[in-house]
């Protein structure tokens, strides 16, 4: 573990995997430190404070702290419902060599992790995509992704929780809402919940 100050209040944790993320985000919320926020990354985890006391605080109990086994810190399985007619759809299938079947059955073949939420709130960023799915973004960004859209950018798959710019390839979408401020909590994912998506 590699600790780095963000400004005054924060420390940023660099860590080698994603696992070790999530069991250092659950360890650290478990602890009682006085943290005001803890953040996961795909290999870092940042913990903000109130004061600089407790920033460095935090940084001295960091290196030291028991992290939970893997499998203890293993989230929710969420199965989300999408019907794949994405517009790009077409367009993945050409840029993989497989048919619009194909793509379907190897997107909906994994059980993904959600590493965190980012981008917009509620966002997903999932991993566990097939390679073979791995695609660019889109040349030229869209104005607006509808709430719900499925999309591929990358090694990364994701869903859309509000209509935003984006650029990811969209290949599906659901009904499922992702987030929602009267909610409690607001997500309806949290890092280290797996997701499924099935067919509707």
């Amino acid at each position: 573990m590699r600790l780095r100050p963000v400004g005054r209040l924060g420390v940023l944790a660099e860590l080698p995997d994603l696992s070790t993320v999530h069991r250092l985000v659950t360890a650290v919320r478990a602890t009682g430190l006085p943290v005001v926020d803890v953040v996961p990354g795909y290999r870092t985890v940042l913990v903000t404070t109130g004061s600089p006391a407790d920033a460095a605080a935090v940084r001295q109990v960091l290196p030291d702290l028991e992290l939970p086994a893997a499998s203890a810190v293993a989230g929710r399985l969420v199965e989300l419902p999408v019907v794949y007619d994405g517009e790009d759809l077409p367009s993945v299938a050409a840029l993989t060599g497989l048919s619009q079947a194909e793509v379907v059955r190897r997107h909906t073949a994994p059980d993904y992790v959600v590493a965190f939420l980012g981008f917009a709130p509620g966002f997903p960023y999932l991993v566990g995509l097939d390679p073979s799915l791995h695609v660019p973004r889109r040349a030229s960004p869209r104005t607006s992704v509808p709430a719900g859209s499925v999309g591929l950018a990358g090694p990364q798959t994701g869903v859309y929780p509000q209509a935003t710019p984006g650029g990811w390839q969209l290949i599906g979408r659901t009904s499922t809402v992702l987030f929602d401020v009267t909610r409690d909590p607001p997500a309806l994912l949290a890092a280290g919940d797996r997701l499924r998506f099935v067919v509707a």
